[in-house]
């Protein structure tokens, strides 16, 4: 599957949120003017992934369970995660 092919659940273009990165991580380098980046992964994975979870709970009407199950990972991982990033 390249990137222009639609997801399974057919809702989402793998390109578009590819694409947001990239034109984030583009502003981002031209903000640094000259100075060098730091901890770049972490602050990238930090952006995406909170909000990725807060959507998912919202979508899975708070149901912990369901949203870990949508997500792909283990609830005590989505709880720890929670926990992580101050959702509740």
């Amino acid at each position: 599957m390249d990137e222009s092919e639609v997801t399974k659940s057919g809702l989402m273009h793998k390109c578009q949120l590819a694409s947001s990165v990239k034109s984030s991580l583009d502003q981002y380098f031209n903000d640094l003017d000259g100075e060098s980046p730091h901890a770049l992964y972490d602050m990238v994975l930090q952006c995406i992934e909170k909000p990725l979870l807060e959507y998912t709970l919202q979508y899975a009407g708070s149901n912990q369970s369901k949203a870990a199950e949508i997500l792909g990972l283990n609830r005590n991982t989505l709880r720890k995660k929670m926990q992580q990033y101050g959702i509740e």
